[in-house]
């Protein structure tokens, strides 16, 4: 399964090295000297990284065969694709990686179908599951422990218990304010 790791920014530097939108939870895994990544578009890779650092919070990476300031600027915006297997888990009990939830059926303590996850966004405080409902609307769940209960991967479901109002109809929540 091919995941994007990172996405190539602006040149740093005479030298190649280029700044990287990390997009993993595990760059030092994915994105450590000597990876092998495809890229997006295909004709700019594959890419072998060189060498990484940090500097003023921000990854710089330098790949084989760039050297100089104009070549890492030729790959701006270019997406790092890592090959994963789909068996693998991350090392954190209840830690999960996207392709693991989407896909998932969402589903209330008691069995209520709520829809499937579609997506997964990463805010700066929380996860959110983007989910289809039956309908073909959509609901943002947050993937925090007070409201997501279980994920259950061989099950393919995700149980929440969701406070209200959170997937409530509007046309629900409106007939009970009416009846008020």
């Amino acid at each position: 399964m091919q995941l994007v790791v990172a996405r190539i920014g602006r040149a740093h530097g005479i030298k190649g090295e280029v700044t990287v939108e990390v997009r993993t939870d595990e760059p030092e895994l994915r994105l450590g000297p000597g990876a092998v990544l495809t890229t997006d578009p295909a004709s700019a890779g594959p890419l072998t990284i060189e060498t990484g650092r940090v500097h003023s919070g921000r990854l710089l990476l330098r790949f084989e065969g760039v050297s100089d300031r104009t070549g890492a600027e030729a790959l701006r915006n270019t997406l790092l694709i890592a090959e994963i297997d789909p068996e693998e888990l991350p090392e954190g009990e209840d830690e999960y990686y996207d392709h693991q939830l989407i896909d998932l059926d969402v589903v209330t303590v008691d069995g209520t179908e709520v829809g499937r996850i579609t997506e997964i966004s990463h805010l700066p405080t929380q996860d959110l599951f983007i989910v289809e409902r039956p309908d073909g609307s959509e609901v943002m769940i947050p993937f925090v422990e007070e409201i997501v209960a279980e994920i259950d991967l061989e099950e393919q479901k995700a149980v929440i218990t969701p406070p209200p109002g959170l997937i409530d109809d509007r046309a629900e929540i409106a007939s009970s304010r009416d009846e008020s």
